[in-house]
């Protein structure tokens, strides 16, 4: 979700590339938004963006860099 709201998307956008269902949506946004990982954005009536803050960006490199390094340590123990 954090790297699908890089730019904002929509609730419908994120839920169909995260492959979630809508009560899942509603519960994980909402723990976003709490932790200061993503704002609400109305862009009209009733258009809402979610927007990744910079908080979210931050985690969200921090968790490609453990999955990188974790794919470097898998790579050198098949050797």
């Amino acid at each position: 979700m954090l790297r699908i709201g890089e730019n904002g998307a929509g609730k419908t956008e994120l839920m169909y590339s995260a492959n979630m269902s809508y009560s899942q949506i509603q519960k994980y946004l909402k723990f976003l938004i709490a932790q200061g990982l993503i704002h609400k954005v109305e862009v009209g009536n009733p258009s809402v963006t979610y927007v990744v803050t910079e908080k979210g960006h931050g985690l969200r490199k921090s968790i490609e860099l453990v999955l990188e390094v974790l794919n470097f340590n898998q790579l050198d123990e098949n050797k």
